[in-house]
């Protein structure tokens, strides 16, 4: 019969395998990512990685001080995208999409624009 340390050992170890894989993909999309939110989105997608790895260390060695550190991490994670989303807006390289009254707005413009020629 399986013990359940057994199957907590083997699931942990297949987690930590995956988590593993995820991390070599996302770095690469660092690396990689051919625009800045790509770039963004892996960092990102990096400190939700390291959370799950700390998450599995703490299951596997049952030492619960790992999960508060996991929220910690979380914590700041979450500020370095804001962040970074706020960099983003005050350069300029993400535009907001117009409101429908400015696009009627806009239209109105375009039109008035004609009609002088």
């Amino acid at each position: 019969m399986i013990t359940p340390a057994a199957i907590i050992a083997a699931a942990s170890s297949t987690a930590l395998v995956i988590l593993g894989l995820a991390l070599l993909l996302t770095v690469w999309r660092v690396v990689v990512g051919p625009t800045l939110p790509d770039r963004i989105l892996a960092l990102d997608m990096l400190t939700g990685i390291a959370i799950g790895f700390i998450a599995v260390i703490a299951v596997k060695t049952g030492f619960s001080l790992y999960i508060d550190i996991a929220i910690a991490l979380g914590l700041v994670g979450f500020l370095a995208t804001v962040a970074f989303a706020r960099f983003m807006l005050a350069r300029g390289s993400i535009k907001s999409a117009p409101s429908p009254t400015a696009a009627k707005a806009g239209a109105k413009i375009r039109r008035a624009g004609r009609k002088r020629k």
